[in-house]
């Protein structure tokens, strides 16, 4: 008896968290907020990217580039006549 009580108990827990959450998400108070806290960001977005410092580039010739050797004695190997 208690065991059943118990999962009713949980069951309507859960029915009025889902009740109330979906209440508030879907209403008009909070379209509004979601609305103008968009419009807020965008704001501050362009604010900032105004302030911006840009660095100049100071990767110009940072790669240095080596010769490739090939060693002569080393042996070759050919995968299909290993196969074999």
């Amino acid at each position: 008896m208690i065991k059943e009580l118990k999962y009713v108990f949980y069951l309507i827990i859960i029915f009025f968290f889902i009740f109330f959450v979906s209440r508030y998400y879907f209403s008009d108070e909070h379209k509004k907020k979601s609305y103008r806290s968009l419009s807020n960001l965008e704001e501050r977005i362009s604010i900032f990217s105004e302030n911006l410092v840009t660095l100049e580039n100071d990767t110009n010739n940072i790669i240095e580039y080596v010769e490739y050797q090939k060693d002569k004695n080393k042996k070759k190997y050919h995968f299909w006549e290993l196969l074999k």
